[in-house]
């Protein structure tokens, strides 16, 4: 069964960069479509983005598009979300998560499979 992990968290300045890592264990990630998903105090956990099967990714948050990335790195099934120019809006704990098989989706009930978080602050 697929377990994942997140780390990478931190305090960051606004206009500062962060690399989040998923990391996958217990079985191959290649089957699994991924994806981030974050929640910011106060607010409903909200898809970002996500990579399918294919290696197609998809945005679903348009106040990080050009700013987040999303690259599947199979030989060490991980994932990563590379976030640049943070803003303090962009604060929240951070989650990946997996479905087996099937499209990606931006609905947080579509995945089977969720890691613990990770904590993002953006302060000055």
């Amino acid at each position: 069964q697929l377990r994942l992990v997140e780390s990478g968290g931190g305090l960051v300045q606004p206009g500062g960069s962060l690399r989040l890592s998923c990391e996958a264990s217990g079985t191959a990630m290649e089957p699994y479509v991924i994806a981030w998903f974050r929640r910011a105090p106060g607010k409903e956990r909200e898809g970002i983005i996500c990579t399918s099967l294919t290696g197609g990714v998809y945005n679903y948050l348009d106040s990080v598009t050009g700013r987040f990335s999303m690259l599947r790195d199979k030989a060490k099934n991980t994932v990563y979300l590379d976030m640049n120019n943070l803003k303090p809006d962009d604060t929240g704990a951070y989650f990946c998560a997996g479905r087996h098989y099937g499209g990606c989706s931006g609905d947080e009930r579509w995945y089977e499979v969720w890691g613990q978080g990770t904590q993002v602050s953006v302060s000055s």
